[in-house]
């Protein structure tokens, strides 16, 4: 098996997993009177990751050798990412969820930026296909999911506004 479908192989197992953790987050910050907002955009999301992963798949010649600075750039963002998962700990979702009265998380990666995990799928939707060798992917995916986290950021940040004071 080449490199890129065993990387996407393991990226959607990582996402798969994912998923099962915010959906489990999700249910219990509900449960406990959590709100939910802009969830008209989440559908674009998910559509945007799937075409994003089918896009490489189909794209990216088979056993195209990797651009290794730009693999390793693309792999040293998935600890930043468990890093932001684990410091949200039970308050991490793909959603925008907010808890009434639950502080803000402002410790982690949190302390040097208000999006982390949004710059981080931003670089990973333009690396790993500057990886491949897919430029006009990176820039397509790039755009489209910069276009969506624009959105995203502004509601979450409506959100979020009475909690930060």
């Amino acid at each position: 098996m080449s490199l890129l479908p065993t990387i996407l192989l393991l990226l959607a197992a990582l996402r798969i997993l994912e998923l099962a953790v915010a959906r489990r987050n999700t249910r219990r910050l509900l449960a406990e009177g959590a709100i939910e907002a802009g969830s008209a955009h989440y559908p674009f999301i998910i559509a945007l990751h799937a075409a994003w992963f089918l896009a490489l798949l189909l794209s990216v010649p088979p056993g195209r050798a990797p651009q290794w600075p730009w693999l390793i750039f693309f792999l040293l963002l998935q600890p930043l990412r468990l890093w932001v998962i684990s410091t949200l700990g039970r308050f991490w979702t793909t959603r925008v969820i907010s808890l009434p009265g639950a502080p803000l998380i402002r410790r982690g990666p949190f302390r040097f930026l208000r999006h982390p995990n949004s710059l981080i799928v931003e670089l990973e939707f333009i690396t790993l296909p500057l990886a491949f060798g897919a430029p006009l992917l990176a820039l397509i995916f790039g755009l489209a999911n910069a276009v969506l986290i624009a959105w995203r950021i502004r509601i979450e940040d409506r959100l979020l506004a009475p909690r930060r004071g």
